[in-house]
């Protein structure tokens, strides 16, 4: 344990080698503070030595520097230690939606005006965008401590000096096709990482971008574009599975095709509803928003500067409301969008929760609607029927594993189907090491029996980002002390998860091996 005296004498230390590294940098504290997206006077109490400071936050001021003074230490992975036996309580803000901001982010390079993005989250999947986008000649620029972000877009992209070890930490990267296909004749991507989630065919993009003139060759290590200029569909483009991604890389094509472009089978879901009313305000008509058939009326060019915040996360809603069950807490969740929320909540229902739902407002896009959720501690009993995803308005496929950890506190057998996904069924098994019963029927199916006498345990993360978070919520309800190590994949998707949920009463620790 670090104690007081000790605390004040590292304070200044770090604060001194920033204010160094800072002025060795060229930067005022004004500057330095747009990048780590904070404000001039919390830079200038970090430098004075009156700021407590995270690691994340040293990390990031040591990137910000390229100093490794700063950063010495942080440069391996982070892991978690949580004091379990919490019970939560307070309230807590959702978050603007991760797969909406990466969907934006994608969507800029459609424009070359300037694009302001607000509230967007500081997630290690947005970090890898930012570093692909800077790579081949976008401005970035944080502009406050809200996470608001500024995009300038070149009239002339540089593909060859993309940063490929970025762009392999990221699936997103697949949704440069759409918009990348009209920007130039021929390109190459790094082929798409991210979660290990199983085989996951890029070829229905292929299917539905072939309309507008592209054609990919995967070689050893990318896919080799080309594009035909001025071709585009013929007849409606019928997507052969109704993906999130895949709608949104045809909706980007679309976009800058200068006529009539109609997509059936399409997603309606959360974040493909955000990046279209992202085009209405670049000017692109769009029918049918909502709905799996869009209909886009495109444009040659836009150049626009736009103003646009994406709606809030209901994928991290619902990691705060499992938070809330498993530890059975009475906490408030605010700004929940209610519509992506809706099948969740009646299962939750029907299986004994008590919560308490406030009117309807709009989100800050002016189009979704958000409700506050209280919840209240809860018996729960299993569920008559296997929980199953389904595409919108069925239940959200990444809010499936949440209720693993759910099911695991209701007395009763629960079956999951996740039948989307290859491998990430069996990641949930990792439950049975804090004191679950979890059985892989095969691996797509699992059967969960409750109630659990959670215990704690030091776990790896798995490689998928949701069944990771499932084990932290465990955690928090396990008697004693667990560890969660190698949290990259967490951090992928939520910004500063541990520290808001410490805000609700929850007792994790952030560390690094030394």
């Amino acid at each position: 344990m670090t104690s007081t005296t000790e605390t004040s004498d590292f304070l200044p230390r770090i604060g001194a080698l920033v204010r160094d590294a800072r002025q060795h940098s060229g930067l005022t504290q004004a500057e330095l503070a747009a990048q780590l997206g904070t404000s001039q006077s919390a830079v200038n109490r970090i430098e004075k030595g009156h700021q407590n400071l995270t690691l994340e936050m040293i990390s990031r001021i040591g990137q910000a520097l390229d100093s490794e003074l700063v950063g010495m230490g942080t440069s391996g992975p982070s892991h978690l230690r949580v004091h379990g036996e919490t019970t939560l309580s307070g309230a807590i803000d959702v978050k603007s939606s991760k797969n909406a901001g990466v969907a934006l982010l994608c969507a800029s390079l459609l424009n070359t005006g300037t694009t302001v993005l607000r509230k967007v989250a500081r997630i290690e999947e947005v970090n890898r965008l930012l570093e692909v986008l800077t790579s081949i000649g976008v401005k970035a620029r944080w502009m406050n401590e809200d996470n608001d972000l500024e995009l300038q877009v070149p009239e002339v992209l540089n593909l060859t000096t993309i940063d490929e070890a970025a762009a392999r930490r990221t699936r997103s990267i697949i949704m440069f096709l759409g918009p990348l296909l009209h920007r130039a004749g021929k390109f190459q991507l790094p082929y798409a990482g991210g979660c290990d989630l199983g085989t996951r065919t890029v070829e229905p993009h292929m299917t539905a971008l072939r309309h507008f003139g592209l054609q990919v060759v995967a070689t050893d290590h990318n896919y080799q574009a080309t594009t035909e200029a001025g071709v585009g569909p013929r007849r409606p483009i019928v997507l052969t599975e109704r993906g999130d991604t895949v709608t949104e890389n045809a909706l980007l094509a679309a976009a800058l095709h200068d006529g009539e472009t109609v997509i059936r089978n399409a997603s309606p879901n959360y974040m493909v509803q955000d990046l279209c009313f992202f085009l209405e305000k670049l000017g692109v008509r769009i029918e049918g928003i909502g709905t799996t058939t869009l209909t886009v009326h495109g444009t040659t060019a836009i150049a626009t500067d736009v103003d646009y915040a994406p709606s809030e996360d209901p994928i991290e809603a619902m990691s705060l409301i499992s938070a809330a069950i498993v530890t059975r807490s009475r906490i408030t969740v605010r700004r929940v969008p209610i519509e992506f929320m809706e099948i969740e909540l009646a299962i939750l229902e029907e299986m004994g929760l008590r919560y308490d739902r406030s009117e309807e407002y709009p989100a800050e896009n002016g189009r979704t609607r958000l409700v506050d959720i209280t919840t209240h501690p809860s018996d729960l009993k299993a569920p008559t029927d296997k929980i199953h995803p389904m595409p919108f308005p069925g239940l959200n496929i990444d809010n499936l594993p949440f209720f693993a950890v759910i099911a695991a506190t209701a007395e009763g057998q629960t079956m999951l189907h996740d039948w989307v996904y290859e491998n990430r069924a069996i990641y949930l098994t990792e439950l049975t090491k804090l004191g679950a019963n979890v059985k892989l029927m095969d691996p797509h199916r699992v059967l969960i029996e409750g109630p659990t006498r959670w215990s704690g345990a030091e776990l790896v993360c798995p490689p998928a980002l949701r069944p990771a978070v499932v084990i932290l919520l465990a955690m928090l309800a396990a008697k004693g002390t667990s560890v969660l190590r190698n949290i990259y994949v967490i951090n992928r998707g939520y910004e500063d998860l541990a520290e808001r949920l410490n805000g609700l009463g929850a007792q994790i620790e952030t560390f690094r091996d030394i």
